[in-house]
Formats: structure tokens, sequence, C-alpha cells
């Protein structure tokens, strides 16, 4: 039927306004919103219209709706121009004003993004105008309206063509995210056909779009499948020349080897097949997978079993690394290779140049960030031993010193120097084997509370105890830090990797310091887990050293070179906040902690040469000298200072009497003040033990011939005593508390 036929009189005596409307849709230089357009419309309405309230209102608002249409123009200037040309026409033809307001409101609600539609005549409207979405011949339409939007106006512009794309991509969607027809009858009619319509219009408009990021999703798919076999095959060299246990022990290395040949040959068949999308890509692809999935088994399977005296090597993770980046590399290359695009492989841009570098980037991260972490984690788990009882620790009874021994533990693999370096907690006394083992010893019987081991260290761990002895740290070789619970010697924290070459130089609180090659020193906070809280560098050429109570922390920095003098910085432990600085007055001995003040001995004007000055005891948060004691002018043998509990044990010789008397002076560490001194008739050695309620310990020089003797120092004076015939004389004794050690040649004993 032609379009004006379609009139049908719709307004008597309008024969002129009707060819007008007709001539306008049908106009030669119309590109969209034809008279094709105009008779879907219309043929939707007739099914709708009985649903209005003024199907005539209606019925003129759909001829007029798109009368003005300007190529490339917004469908709201089309709609207030259509609008405007009903107001002033349909006066003329006898239209009634309230008919008129009304057409030109609904030819307007035709051009609003969100048109709000509560009344039936704008939703039949409405949803007659969206019926063409259903159209048997949409695509032609939606071809129209591409074309009209970007060839008019500056039309050789690609800019202009590629936004008009962009809002009509942003229009389709927004149509398929939401309701697009408004009456249940329209829903029934159009609404299935209207949406496939337009799935397919968005499809082509997403293939049309110049996009710099189309095949991204592709080009990362590839990369990933090309580039994992390279970091497999790394890791798979790497692995044959590790161990499958440790201690490491000679292996074969058949496996390592066949799968890095594997995973390097999978590398051109990637470059190859992975960008194609036939059959043999997806052979290629799959193969890769069976490989991955091979070695991942292969490599459980060959997995040694965990035994008290040996662990697993490293050649397990990075085996099972390699299997994995094998296994991502197939199940990426058969992702690429899957037909999902209907529309032909765009040529490489920079979305693509970009989503390959992400994603190697993402690769290679995972594997340092996520794979190296899991590794370690799994090698600490795999290669520790613990056994131990639940019972609880006993009371440490008192060494009164009289020459015999509480107890003697069961024989233990370790040296004489580790019983020296025994570690006093909340749980018992902690000993360091030669073969990377703890072993937390009850203070009461001697018997081993728990034994914590190895099997990939073989050194001997240094122990400190921290948390108020409710924790330990063992710094294993090869391992780095470890947070022991006392109580259980259960792994509480696993410092990281980087922390393995710091030195501990507080324990309680926690101050690391690392010494750099190039650069300057650090001296670092550090929490329970090994992380910095804060970081402090003096410069080149100055070695750090550190002191610390409970809410300040002392650097000693020690000027190697240059002009600058020595000097001690405050630092707040919580932030690492500068408190103050100034050159540093003490010498000889470093700086002790002890009753929440920081004593050193200070220069008094004495020649350099003379090892004596000044005892000073200062608050560390202000620098302020709460107390000084002076040392004896008749001192000859440098004042060694140690702590026990709240007070300080100086121990020197008098000039008179050098090689034969020993001087021992207890102060209270809050005051300075002296407690009691002694004299001893014996010469200061060198294997001294001072107990925390400051009883000095000595084990002379001259040994006996069947026994070692022990000098023993304390308030009533001065004593000798014999040592258990088991004692090794050379090991001396060490005090943990109150409690005097002994090394004997297979165990420790504690002296009664």
């Amino acid at each position: 039927m032609p379009l004006r036929d379609r009139w049908n009189e719709l307004i008597p005596d309008a024969a002129t306004l009707a060819d007008d409307l007709a001539g306008r849709y049908t106009a030669s230089d119309r590109r969209a919103y034809r008279d094709q357009y105009l008779e879907a419309v219309l043929a939707a309405l007739d099914s709708l219209e009985q649903l209005s309230t003024d199907p005539v209102a209606v019925r003129l608002a759909v001829w007029f709706h798109r009368a003005v249409h300007e190529p490339s123009g917004r469908p709201a200037e089309d709609a207030e121009a259509s609008a405007e040309l009903a107001e002033e026409n349909l006066p003329a033809y006898g239209v009634s004003s309230t008919r008129v307001a009304e057409v030109a409101r609904l030819v307007r609600l035709t051009g609003a993004s969100s048109p709000e539609a509560e009344d039936a005549n704008a939703q039949v409207l409405l949803d007659a105008v969206n019926a063409t979405y259903a159209g048997a011949n949409y695509a032609t339409h939606a071809s129209e309206l591409r074309r009209d939007a970007g060839d008019a106006g500056d039309a050789g512009d690609a800019g202009d063509r590629s936004t008009a794309i962009r809002q009509r991509l942003a229009t389709v969607q927004g149509l398929l995210e939401g309701p697009i027809y408004r009456t249940q009858l329209g829903r029934e009619r159009f609404d299935e056909a209207a949406r496939a319509n337009l799935t397919r219009e968005l499809a082509v408009l997403d293939g049309t779009l110049p996009a710099p990021w189309r095949g991204w999703q592709r080009a990362a798919l590839i990369a990933a499948a090309v580039f994992s076999p390279v970091l497999a095959a790394m890791a798979a060299y790497g692995a044959a020349h590790y161990s499958w246990r440790s201690p490491s022990s000679s292996d074969s290395v058949w496996f390592p080897s066949v799968l890095c040949v594997l995973e390097s040959c999978a590398v051109p068949l990637f470059i190859r097949f992975a960008p194609r999308v036939g059959r043999m890509a997806r052979v290629v692809s799959g193969a890769v997978v069976v490989a991955g999935l091979a070695g991942v088994i292969i490599t459980w399977v060959l997995a040694p079993a965990k035994t008290p005296s040996t662990g697993v090597g490293d050649r397990v993770p990075l085996l099972m690394i390699s299997a994995v980046l094998l296994l991502v590399a197939g199940i990426a290359g058969l992702a690429s290779c899957w037909p999902v695009a209907r529309h032909p492989r765009p040529e490489f841009n920079r979305g693509q140049l970009l989503s390959v570098a992400t994603t190697v980037a993402v690769i290679v991260g995972a594997v340092v960030f996520v794979g190296e972490p899991i590794h370690r984690a799994y090698l600490l788990g795999a290669n520790e031993h613990l056994t131990g009882s639940d019972a609880p620790v006993g009371i440490p009874a008192r060494s009164e010193l009289t020459g015999g021994m509480a107890w003697v533990s069961r024989p233990i693999s370790y040296s004489a120097d580790a019983v020296r370096r025994a570690v006093s907690t909340e749980h018992g006394i902690a000993i360091a084997s030669e073969t990377g083992t703890v072993v937390m010893l009850d203070p009461a019987t001697g018997e081993p509370r728990w034994r914590y081991s190895r099997s990939d260290s073989d050194g001997t761990p240094e122990l400190a105890a921290t948390a108020d002895g409710q924790l330990l740290i063992a710094n294993f070789d090869d391992v780095g830090y470890l947070v022991l619970d006392a109580a259980t010697g259960k792994r509480k924290e696993t410092w990281p990797l980087g922390t393995r070459d710091h030195d501990l130089l507080s324990a309680d609180p926690l101050l690391t310091g690392e010494q750099v090659g190039k650069g300057s020193d650090k001296l670092r906070g550090v929490d329970l887990d090994g992380n910095d809280r804060w970081t402090f560098e003096p410069g080149r050429c100055t070695t750090i050293g550190a002191v610390a109570t409970a809410d300040t922390a002392l650097a000693l920095l020690d000027r190697q070179c240059g002009e600058r003098r020595n000097e001690t910085t405050a630092l707040d432990l919580k932030s690492g906040k500068k408190l103050w600085s100034g050159p540093s007055p003490w010498f000889g001995e470093q700086p002790m902690a002890v009753g929440g003040l920081i004593v050193w001995t200070e220069r008094d004007g004495r020649a350099e040469s003379e090892m004596r000055g000044t005892l000073v005891g200062v608050e560390p948060r202000t620098g302020t000298v709460k107390w000084r004691w002076q040392v004896p002018s008749n001192w000859a043998c440098g004042t060694s200072v140690t702590v026990a509990g709240d007070k300080l044990v100086l121990l020197d010789c008098p000039v008179a009497a050098k090689d034969t008397q020993t001087v021992v002076t207890v102060l209270k560490a809050e005051t300075g003040g002296v407690v009691w001194q002694r004299t001893a008739p014996v010469k200061a050695g060198q294997r001294v033990a001072v107990t925390t309620d400051a009883r000095v310990a000595m084990v002379p020089d001259l040994e006996a011939k069947d026994h070692c003797l022990l000098d023993v120092i304390d308030e009533a004076g001065y004593r000798q005593v014999a040592l258990p015939a088991e004692v090794i004389c050379r090991g001396g004794v060490q005090a943990v508390g109150n409690q005097l050690l002994a090394a004997t040649h297979k165990a420790v004993l504690a002296l009664r």
C-alpha cells in the first residue's frame, strides 16, 4: 500500500498536509527514517492503538515524529523540530488545541533518551516506534541509520564515524539491558524478535568500530601459550641442578631433562599453531595439556617421603611450577584456537601489544610473587620436623653452686660453645645443635620438651628469645630467621628471604642491621613477621650498632671515613622518628639497656689509652643523664659490665694486685647506687657467668687433674667449689637465669 494511502482521511480535508508529510519521508535525499520505516511503525500501531485513549492523536504523532530529520542530527533535535511542525500545521486543519498539544507532547517523547511514558497514549506510541526493532528488515534500517549518522556533515572524518558508531552502540546496549516495550501486548508480539535483531546489530557495531583494542583477549591467550613454556623450561632446567631430597643426594636428571625438552619444543609449536583456529591447533594444545598434567602427576609420585632425617629438595617445587606453567600454556592455547569469533581476526594493534606485554608481566609476576612464596612455604613445611610433649614446664631450681649436679640432659649432638649460647625462655632452656636442630630443655629436669630440626640446614642455628620469652628466634643457615613458639616449638612466623643476611642487633625489642656494599648501612625496626616498620640510614662509611628499651632504639654510629665524629641517635621504637642525636660519649663496651635506661662508660678526661671513666645511666628518649658512677682510678683491668636483672655487675682488678685479685661491684641500675662490693683472691678469667641475682661464677685457667674448679663470688664473699668430673673445663659455665649450665661430652649439665 502506498504510504499516502495510509493517511486514510486521518483529518478531513487535509490532503495537502498528508502529501507534505508523505513527501518528507520519501524524499530522495533522505538516508534514514524513510517511507519503509514509517510504514513499519504504522503497521505496528494498527495492532496497538486500541490500548490508547486518543488513537487519532497517537497516529498523528506517528506521522509527525520524524517528519523533520537532519542527517547526523540528534533524535531530540529532530523530535523538537517535528513537534513544532505539528503545532504550526494542525490548527489550520481544524484540530483542537488540546489534541495539537497532545500530538506535540507525544512527538517530543520519541526524541527523549529515557522518556517518561506513564499514560496509555505515550506507551502505545513508543511501543509502535520500537516495533521497528522486531521487523524482518531491521538490518536494513539499522544500516541506514549508521550510514546517515556517519556520512553526513563532516562525512569524510573517521572520528565522526567512530563517534556515531559508539553512540549507536551505547544506545543498543541500553535497549538490551532494559525493557524495550511498555505494554504487555507489545512485549508479547515484538520483544523476542527485537532482542534477536538488536543482538545481531550489537555484533555488527562491535565489528565495525575501529577499536585499537580489538583482539586483545586472544592476543593475551596466545602470549600466555607462547611465553609460559619458556618459563617452564627455565624452571625444569633449574630443577635438574637440585636434588629430590634434602640433604642433597646424587639423583638422576632424566625427568627434568625430558620435561625441559618438551617445554622447549612447545614454544615454536605454539608460535605456529596458537594463532590458528583449525583442528591441528587444538590437537597441539591438547597434547600440551596432557603433558602438563602428566608432569604434575609424575612430580607428585616421585616426590620423596618426609622422614625425621630427610626432607624434600628444591627439585620438587621447581618441577611442579614447571609442569603447572606447561599446563597453563596448553589451556591458553586451547582457548586461543577455539572458533569463538565470527569476524576476521583484526590486524595487530596497540591494544593487542599492550595485552601481550601485560600477559607476560602477569605470568612473570605470578611466578615471582606467587610461585616463589609457595615454593618456599612448601620447602619450609616439608623440611621441618617437630617432636615433643604437652607436659607443663617445670620450675627451675636455683643453682646453689655446691659442686653437685641437678640434672644431666639426654645425649645431644652439639658443641661446647652451643652451651655458652643457650637461651632462657619462659618455657625452658633452648639449646642449638650442630645438625640444624633446636632442643627445648625443661629447666627442672633437663628432659627435652620439644625438638625442632630442619633437614635443609646442617649448621648450628643462632638463637634469641623475644616477646618476653614467649617466642624463640632461630637463624638457620640457608633458610633464614624463623620464629618458634617457645612453649610448643611450632613455627609461628617466617621472615622474608631478603632478611637472611641481616644481623639481629636486638631481640627484644626486635632490631636488625643490614650491611650494604654501596650506599648506607641500614638499621630496621621489625615486627615478629620480619617486615620492616621503619628503616634508618645514617649515610655511607658508617657501621651501625644498636641497643633498645621498650620504647626507644639507640643507633650507635661508628664513622669509618671522613672527619665526621661518631654519633648516637635515639629513635622512636614504633615509628623510627628521630628523637635526638649527638656525639657518641661512650667508649669500651657497647651501651646496654637495663631497667628502662641505657648505660654506657663515658670518658672523664683521662688518657684514651686508659679504659676507665664514668659509668652513666641515661634516659633514652631525651638523653638526660639520670646518674653517674665514677670508676675508681686504682682499677687496672678495664671494667667489664654485665646486666643481672635490675642490677649491673662490674668486674675489674686493682692496680696493685692485677693478676691475683678481682673486684666485683654490683650497682642498682635505677639509681647507680652500690648494692655490694667484694674482692676475691683470684685472677679475673674470660669464662665468666653472671646469674640474674648477681652472683659471679668463673672457671679459672688452672684446672685440677681430675676435675674443674669454679670460683664463686657473691654478696657473702668468695668460695671455690669442684665441678663434677663430667664437665668440660674449657667450655666454662653459662648462666641461664639463676641456673648454671655446663657442657659434658654428649650432654648438658645443670649445677646444683
